[in-house]
């Protein structure tokens, strides 16, 4: 069975960091591109990074870049989402999703499977 498993949200203050995880199980990572999305109470899913199946070519949503990296271990079969600089309005729940192929993208309908997500808060 197909799973991926969030971890690592929670709260902190404006400027602080947090690392997130996806744990994925029941099919390899490899070859298989990874997005991270999130969601705020009334609004809709958006993509906020991926990285393709090699590792390379990660991409990031423009109110996210030079603050967040995306990263991979397929031998842990683990992707991280590595947040610093946390502002109020990144506040949401974010899921991690797996397409059936390698190549990346930030369109949420173009991935197959996906977490349960986990919150992250940011509030002074």
């Amino acid at each position: 069975q197909l799973q991926l498993v969030e971890s690592g949200g929670g709260a902190v203050q404006p400027g602080g960091s947090l690392r997130l995880s996806c744990v994925t199980s029941g099919f390899p990572l490899d070859y298989r591109a990874i997005g991270w999305f999130r969601q705020a109470p009334g609004k809709e899913r958006e993509g906020v990074s991926c990285i393709s199946g090699s590792g390379g070519m990660p991409d990031y949503a423009d109110s996210v870049k030079g603050r967040f990296t995306i990263s991979r271990d397929n031998a842990r079969n683990t992707v991280y989402l590595q947040m610093n600089s946390l502002k109020p309005e990144d506040t949401a729940v974010y899921f991690c999703a797996a397409r059936r192929y390698a190549t990346a993208t930030m369109n949420p309908g173009a991935y197959a499977y996906w977490g349960q997500g986990t919150q992250v808060t940011v509030s002074s």
